[in-house]
């Protein structure tokens, strides 16, 4: 069970399946964990990869799902046509726009532009522009080249050791919703600031 402010749920992954098919399969398994638990989908729009693994799953067990896609991605990545989907210019739209509808943010493996967003997303809470939750699913470990390169930047003094609590890391599926659940009742009593 989730938090009660806990509403819609976006989610970063790969818009390719990866080499194990355990990522197509956790990725389908956390899109109908979403929709079971009565918690909407917001995520990149396209039915490719993990991504489209995951609303399809939504989608197909009754859940609500929203897209969000750049015009110049749409013969790349494939609409989702039947879920609600919203048409941006720019990346930059659609990652603000994705951060503005989500409570709390789930990182599945992919590729620079899944870096791209969450490294973004970890900047902004570094700053106190935000206090969402932020879940890494570190399925056979795949963060933890980036929690060491993290370490690493704590180590040389870029860092500092509290921007560790800034998320969580779970392996399973099942525990997903049980760490957004606790990040976001501990930070409940801080005011949240929305990012410009």
């Amino acid at each position: 069970m989730t938090h009660q402010n806990i509403k819609t749920i976006c989610l970063y992954c790969g818009s390719s399946n990866g080499k194990d098919p355990a990522y197509v399969q956790a990725a389908q398994e956390f899109g109908a964990l979403l929709a079971q638990t009565g918690l909407k989908l917001v995520y990149g729009g396209g039915d490719v990869g993990l991504m489209g693994a995951a609303a399809r799953a939504a989608y197909d067990a009754g859940g609500k799902v929203k897209g969000i896609m750049p015009r110049f991605l749409r013969t790349r990545e494939r609409l989702f046509d039947e879920v609600e989907t919203v048409v941006v210019d720019s990346m930059h739209e659609r990652k603000m726009l994705m951060f503005e509808d989500s409570d709390a943010f789930v990182v599945f493996p992919g590729g620079v532009g899944t870096l791209e967003e969450v490294i973004e997303l970890l900047s902004w809470r570094r700053l106190d522009l935000h206090k969402k939750p932020i879940i890494f699913f570190n399925l056979n470990g795949y963060w933890d080249p980036f929690f060491a390169m993290v370490s690493h930047t704590l180590a040389e003094g870029f860092t500092p050791e509290a921007f560790l609590k800034t998320y969580m890391s779970v392996d399973k599926v099942s525990d997903i919703l049980k760490a957004v659940s606790h990040m976001s009742t501990q930070d409940e009593d801080i005011d949240t600031r929305k990012v410009m």
